[in-house]
C-alpha cells in the first residue's frame, strides 16, 4: 500500500485504523505501529511519511475516554475523523458531533456519501456542514466504485460545494488501493484535486484554517461528471 501510494504521488498519508466496538484499537498501539512502519519505509527507500490517526465510529466515540480521544486526532492536528454508520438511521450523530466541537475538536466526517440515511434525507448532513463539520468523501465514490447512487450523491455534494477533502480510504493495494489522482480526473474534478488532496489536508494536519475553495470550478467538474454518466449509460 505504501509503495502504491508513493507511486500515485502521495507524500504524507494518515493511518486511520478503525476505532469501534469491533476493532478495539487504542492510541498507544497506533502510535507505536506508525513509528515502526515509518522506520521500515525509510529502510526500504519508500518516499512516504505515515502519520498516526484513527477513524472513530460514531457508536464508539461517546465512550472513548477524553485522554484517549486527544491522541486519536489526525496527525496530531486537533481533527477527529468520525465515521457515520451505513444504516438507514443516524439518530444522535448531530448531538455527538456538536459535543465534540464544544470540547474544541474540529470534526471531519468520513465518507458520508456512502451513508444511506444521508442519501434519504440530507438535512442532518447540511446542518452539520453549516456548523463547521468538514466532509471527506472517498475517491472511488466519484467513479461508481460503491454503486450508482453513491456516485450520484457524491457528485451532488461536490456541486453544492460541501466536499472539503477526497481520500483514498485504502484497505489494500489491489481491491481498495491508495490512489486518488486517476479517480478524481476520471470524474472530471481535476481542477479541485490540489485543494482536496493537498491544501485542505495540510491545514487539517497543522491545525490551520481551511484555505478558500477554488472558485468557478463546480460547473466544470459537474459537467464532466454528467458527460461520464452519459457515456457509461450509452
Amino acid at each position: 500500500m505504501a509503495r502504491a501510494a508513493a507511486r500515485d504521488g502521495t507524500g504524507v498519508m494518515v493511518a486511520t485504523p478503525h476505532v469501534s466496538w469491533e476493532y478495539q484499537n487504542d492510541a498507544a498501539t497506533i502510535a507505536r505501529l506508525t513509528h515502526e512502519l515509518n522506520r521500515r519505509l525509510a529502510q526500504e527507500g519508500v518516499a512516504l511519511e505515515v502519520r498516526a490517526g484513527a477513524e472513530i465510529a460514531m457508536t464508539r466515540a461517546a465512550d472513548v475516554e477524553a485522554a484517549q480521544l486527544a491522541h486519536l486526532t489526525l496527525g496530531g492536528g486537533g481533527c477527529l475523523l468520525i465515521e457515520p454508520p451505513f444504516a438507514p438511521l443516524v439518530t444522535g450523530i448531530d448531538m455527538l458531533i456538536y459535543g465534540l466541537q464544544r470540547t474544541g475538536y474540529r470534526v471531519v466526517l468520513a465518507h458520508p456519501e456512502r451513508c444511506a440515511a444521508f442519501q434519504r434525507d440530507r438535512s442532518i448532513l447540511d446542518a452539520l456542514a453549516r456548523s463547521g463539520v468538514l466532509i471527506s468523501i472517498t475517491a472511488g465514490s466519484l467513479v461508481g466504485r460503491f454503486g450508482r447512487e453513491v456516485r450520484r450523491f457524491a457528485s451532488r455534494l461536490v456541486a453544492d460545494e460541501m466536499v472539503h477533502n477526497v481520500s483514498s480510504d485504502a484497505h489494500d493495494a489491489l481491491r481498495r488501493p491508495p490512489t486518488l489522482a486517476a479517480d478524481i480526473e476520471q470524474a472530471g474534478f481535476s481542477a479541485l484535486a490540489e485543494w482536496w488532496t493537498q491544501a485542505v489536508p495540510e491545514a487539517l494536519l497543522s491545525g490551520a484554517e481551511i484555505p478558500p475553495r477554488p472558485r468557478g470550478q463546480v460547473q466544470q467538474g459537474h459537467a464532466g461528471w454528467r458527460k461520464l454518466w452519459r457515456t457509461r449509460q450509452s
